[in-house]
């Protein structure tokens, strides 16, 4: 299954070019063209689907079962001593492409990259709630 609009689909057809890394009947992983990093790989089901929580777990496991020997292969190459993996879901949080994939970002000491978290804290009682409504989905 894949979407003829989609730019990842289209790769994963052999319709636009890429740099691929590693293929197998249910992965594709290939260099990214706007790199964080140099050897920032993407990591994508050759499937089509748009969200993580879309994702079957088989056809999960499929492809992040690859993402360790994946990481340590650029690593090696690059030279880079850490590498972080990113998802996201949603154009909210980042997802410029709507085709699920990882981020294999490979990572140096003061390489600039960093992290932009705004961490914050639950009010009094907040974090309880939150917790009960989570167990509460959960079972569903």
């Amino acid at each position: 299954m894949s979407d003829p609009s989609c730019v990842f689909c289209k790769i994963v057809a052999g319709q636009i070019p890429c740099a691929c890394v590693f293929q197998d009947d249910a992965t594709f992983a290939f260099l990214d063209i706007n790199p964080l990093a140099e050897g920032h790989l993407l990591v994508i089901p050759k499937r089509h689907i748009e969200r993580l929580e879309q994702m079957p777990a088989e056809s999960l496991m499929a492809v992040t079962r690859h993402l360790p020997m994946l990481g340590q292969a650029v690593m090696k190459v690059v030279g880079a001593t850490a590498y972080s993996i990113l998802q996201n879901n949603g154009r909210e949080s980042g997802q410029d492409v709507p085709h699920v994939h990882f981020h294999i970002i490979p990572r140096r000491a003061a390489d600039g990259l960093g992290y932009r978290w705004n961490a914050s804290k639950y009010a009094p009682g907040r974090a309880e709630q939150v917790h009960q409504r989570l167990l509460a989905a959960l079972k569903r």
